[in-house]
């Protein structure tokens, strides 16, 4: 017996009847060797954090567009915290960690430059559409080494899922949806009161009553409600007061911090930018780089541009506008 053997035979010993187990996996699209170490969970988990698309989160916008602090979140740190929630989530009901893990550290990996301004924009004008999580979900099946990673059914089902109308088929999954809750919330309310957007005081006061008064607590209190609520069952939940004010503080921050406010002060012109780089290069797809203009051979050109934007950082999405728009000099 090799030693994934052995950590696949502990899953069935110590987890939750409700757990998924990573010797059940509906498995991979492309069949290949198991590996003599780590379990599938184990090797997707991997595969997402040495991708490049990984790599590129950290100079992804969260909320603030190019914000001057060193302590702002990037869509980076923001994974990282949405990974750290959901592990004590899993570890407390004793689901299955290593699948937790993976489907947290994937889910963002289709978001755009300039955070969800890019999102829109390229809803807008892409015929196909765009929605982030789908996008995810196309990054670690076709784009990521343009050829996939060719992930477990249960990852890519928690990466598509942690958004949206559909649940996850995994309580692994359904835990990804809360902490990416949890954790936005907290550090978009953290970050915006270190922006003097808001103030501690004007958080709603009964939302603050009930969930805590500092990120901390509040991220403890919910993490502690969902496991006593999820604990030895087949679901994921919090209770009603709670998950009332965690939506009234959604709420909140839509209003006073998502929509309008000085954090998305150049928003307007981050939107202008990605339309004005979509038009470009699907008007002149020979300025694509080499990876994306070989796409052009089995997409039309809209997906491929769509998907070129997508995989932007901000800065990258920055100089290429600069090089193709801004005259450069000549002495």
């Amino acid at each position: 017996m090799n030693i994934r053997e052995e950590i696949e035979k502990l899953e069935i010993k110590t987890l939750s009847p409700y757990a998924a187990k990573s010797c059940e996996t509906r498995g991979r699209a492309i069949q290949e060797p198991k590996c003599d170490i780590r379990t599938d969970f184990q090797r997707d988990r991997d595969r997402i954090i040495y991708s490049k698309s990984f790599r590129r989160l950290k100079h992804k916008t969260q909320v603030f567009i190019s914000p001057e602090g060193d302590h702002y979140r990037t869509r980076l740190t923001h994974t990282l915290e949405v990974s750290q929630i959901a592990r004590t989530i899993s570890r407390s009901l004793r689901l299955n960690e290593d699948l937790t893990e993976a489907i947290a550290l994937g889910h963002d990996l289709g978001h755009t430059p300039f955070g969800h301004s890019g999102e829109f924009v390229l809803n807008k004008i892409c015929p196909h559409g765009f929605k982030h999580n789908e996008h995810s979900l196309r990054v670690v099946d076709i784009l990521e080494k343009e050829k996939g990673l060719n992930l477990t059914f249960e990852v890519r089902d928690g990466i598509k899922n942690h958004t949206g109308k559909e649940m996850p088929i995994t309580l692994e999954g359904r835990i990804i949806r809360y902490a990416d809750r949890i954790a936005y919330i907290n550090h978009d309310i953290d970050d915006a009161i270190r922006g003097n957007v808001i103030s501690q005081d004007d958080l709603p006061k009964e939302c603050v009553k009930t969930l805590g008064y500092t990120s901390s607590e509040r991220i403890n209190n919910m993490v502690v409600n969902i496991i006593k609520n999820s604990k030895d069952t087949d679901d994921i939940c919090m209770d009603e007061e709670f998950k009332q004010a965690m939506e009234e503080l959604r709420n909140f921050m839509f209003e006073h911090v998502y929509i309008g406010s000085k954090a998305k002060k150049d928003e307007a012109k981050a939107k202008r930018m990605l339309e004005e780089l979509y038009a470009c290069f699907k008007e002149n797809p020979h300025l694509l780089p080499d990876e994306y203009a070989r796409m052009l051979d089995n997409n039309d050109v809209d997906r491929v541009v769509c998907d070129y934007i997508a995989g932007m950082t901000d800065r990258y999405a920055l100089r290429k506008f600069n090089e193709i728009f801004i005259p450069a000099s000549w002495i």
